[in-house]
Order: structure tokens, then C-alpha cells, then sequence
């Protein structure tokens, strides 16, 4: 015979197909973060091509990011760039300036994000991203940044 101490929790019961355990309700949809897709597992998704260019890339067709640069291939992917350039490519926050827009109710602030990329082998670009938060504005800088790359 076990004995069960006073203050000892009693044990879990196990959670339904539903999602939350019984004698849990929470409102909402489902279980425990389904909802929306918001942040999470970002950095660990393989690249799936979306243009004839990334395909080419990813299958090893083109070589190196001169001949992109070459034939005057649009670049509008990033990841295309990473591919190519990726852990040598560094980035700097320039300047994170608020912009306003004056409406009915007040102002509503937006910050402008100013990045520069270069890989100090003669590649260098330059991205400007407005947002409401900081940090999504330097991330989508980042990126327009590294479309924008080019041979100097």
C-alpha cells in the first residue's frame, strides 16, 4: 500500500484528443499554441526554391553569385544570397529612425530601419524597412538589404 502525503499533488490525468487536460478549460481554439503561426520554429525550415533562379541554385546549375550578377538575373530570394554568401555576410544597423503619420486619432509611430551589408569581398548592399516594432524592421532591412546586394 502506497501512502500519500497531504500536500502531494495529485497525479495528472491525462489529456484528451482535444488538446488541454480535463478540469482545464481555457478558451481559445484547440490545444496549446496551434493558433496563427506566429514565430517559433523559423531557422530550421529547409529553402524551397519559389523561382527558376533559386531552383537552379539549390540544384547546383549555377556556381558561384558572379554569374548571377553576369547574365543580370533578377535576385528575389534572399535565401539565394545566403546560399552563396552566407556566414561571410555581415550586417550593420545603420540608423532606427520613428517616422510619424498623423491621423484622426493621433499620431501613429512607425520606426524606419537603415541596414548595411557587405561581405568584404566586394559585395554590398543596402536595405531600409519601415515597421511598427523595431525588430521586424531591422529583420525585413536585412533582408531587402540582401536583395539588394551587388559586385563593387
Amino acid at each position: 500500500k502506497t501512502h500519500q502525503m497531504a500536500d502531494a499533488a495529485p497525479a495528472p490525468v491525462p489529456a484528451p484528443e482535444g488538446g488541454a487536460p480535463a478540469g482545464e478549460f481555457r478558451g481559445g481554439f484547440g490545444g496549446r499554441g496551434r493558433g496563427r503561426g506566429r514565430g517559433g520554429k523559423e531557422g530550421d525550415k529547409e529553402w524551397v526554391p519559389a523561382t527558376k533562379l533559386g531552383r537552379l541554385v539549390k540544384s547546383g546549375k549555377v556556381k558561384s553569385i558572379e554569374e548571377i550578377y553576369l547574365f543580370s538575373h533578377p535576385v528575389k530570394e534572399f535565401e539565394i544570397i545566403d546560399f552563396f554568401l552566407g556566414k561571410e555576410l555581415k550586417d550593420e544597423v545603420l540608423k532606427i529612425m520613428p517616422v510619424q503619420k498623423q491621423t484622426t486619432a493621433g499620431q501613429r509611430t512607425r520606426f524606419k530601419a537603415i541596414v548595411a551589408l557587405g561581405d568584404s569581398h566586394g559585395h554590398v548592399g543596402l536595405g531600409v524597412k519601415c515597421s511598427k516594432e523595431v525588430a521586424t524592421a531591422i529583420r525585413g532591412a536585412i533582408i531587402l538589404g540582401k536583395l539588394s546586394i551587388v559586385p563593387v
